[in-house]
């Protein structure tokens, strides 16, 4: 399958069919999006754009709501008409709620196709987006295939994931519908990678990857890091969701560092520390934390160090924009690995951001010199 190279990050992602999911292009040569879900009662109008405004912040592309009944469409409506980034509806079930909430605006739409029954109701949901142009997700998950499929592979394997995933291609296709992506998710790992590996060799639409009921912040983030970053490190993927059991700003968080990792993301800001050990003399757990709330949200492309001690300070640090080490209680600030100031450590943060401040303003000033 043709591949398209990224500079930033060597590379090379598989070519996907470009699509738009509201304004925003997915798959082609486009960059890679972060999705999140809203984790409110989407009864809750005021909350669920609240948070959705929250996560648009934090650098979520496109959001998705679970419509779980008729009940819920009259807010899904209000929700639609003041989002500030494309709407997604995930159902599951009722194929009616789909038809209603195409017609209500929706960007996007997520269905199983396992789980909404017989031909004529897929039939009719795809009609009802082709003259919408709404781009449909096809989500397969692993607790959720098709009753002969888990029966001839006896559990919900790669190779199931993969046959239901092609299934569901395959009718969408019969009814002339492209404009579709899709996702494989399962719990565990492996069989995430291996699915997505496969289904990436026989289709060429979008992809949008993630490890389904990753886990809590701390696990999920991890299994989610291994799964996706796999996959990214391959070219595989188009758009990415890292599921946790948590706080969806989080999830949005921990997609941007994957991806900045991986140099697939937009460089912004990249905090680094050492880990600390018996060498080290003064609280760097407590100013890394503080130093990174603080800066949430920061836009500036900087890399800021936080060291604990002189081994692991200036010199090992030297490539960051700026950063701080220190030990009994002082501490040094450093530019570029060239100590400019020694401070007091309960010093050492407030000096560390007015250093940021300085650098924020230079870059200003260098871009309105252009």
């Amino acid at each position: 399958m043709p591949s398209r190279y990224h500079k930033k990050s060597m590379i090379l992602r598989k070519k996907t069919r470009e699509i738009h999911v509201g304004r925003v292009a997915i798959g082609g040569n486009h960059p890679i999006t972060i999705q999140s879900m809203t984790k409110t009662d989407t009864n809750d109008v005021e909350s669920t754009l609240a948070q959705i405004e929250s996560l648009r912040d934090a650098g979520c592309a496109i959001i998705r709501i679970a419509v779980k009944d008729k009940k819920a469409l009259p807010a899904f409506s209000e929700i639609v008409k003041s989002s500030p980034i494309p709407v997604i509806a995930d159902i599951h079930f009722d194929y009616r709620i789909a038809l209603t909430c195409i017609e209500l605006g929706a960007d996007g739409i997520r269905i199983n196709p396992g789980n909404i029954g017989s031909r004529d109701r897929i039939d009719a949901v795809v009609k009802k987006a082709k003259e919408r142009d709404v781009a449909i997700r096809i989500g397969i998950n692993a607790g959720s295939l098709e009753k002969d499929i888990l029966a001839k592979h006896g559990s919900p394997t790669p190779e199931a994931l993969v046959e239901s995933a092609m299934r569901s291609v395959n009718l969408f296709e019969d009814l002339d519908y492209a404009n579709i992506k899709l996702s494989i998710k399962s719990a565990n790992v492996l069989d995430t990678i291996s699915a997505y590996r496969k289904i990436s060799e026989k289709v060429d639409y979008p992809l949008h990857v993630g490890v389904t009921e990753a886990g809590t912040v701390f696990r999920g983030s991890i299994k989610s890091a291994v799964g996706i970053g796999v996959l990214l490190s391959e070219g595989i993927g188009d758009t990415i969701r890292v599921s946790l059991t948590g706080d969806p700003i989080k999830e949005v968080i921990a997609g941007h560092t994957i991806l900045s990792s991986l140099g697939l993301g937009k460089r912004k800001l990249e905090v680094i520390a050492c880990p600390t050990c018996g060498r080290t003399e003064i609280d760097i757990i407590s100013i890394a934390d503080e130093v990174e709330e603080r800066l949430f949200g920061c836009e500036i492309p900087i890399t800021v160090a936080i060291m604990g001690c002189e081994v692991n300070g200036p010199g090992e640090a030297r490539e960051a924009d700026v950063g701080i080490c220190g030990g009994r209680g002082v501490g040094l600030v450093f530019r570029r690995g060239k100590v400019i100031k020694k401070v007091k450590e309960s010093e050492l943060v407030s000096a560390l951001l007015k250093e940021i401040d300085k650098i924020t303003r230079e870059k200003e000033f260098d871009d309105t010199a252009q």
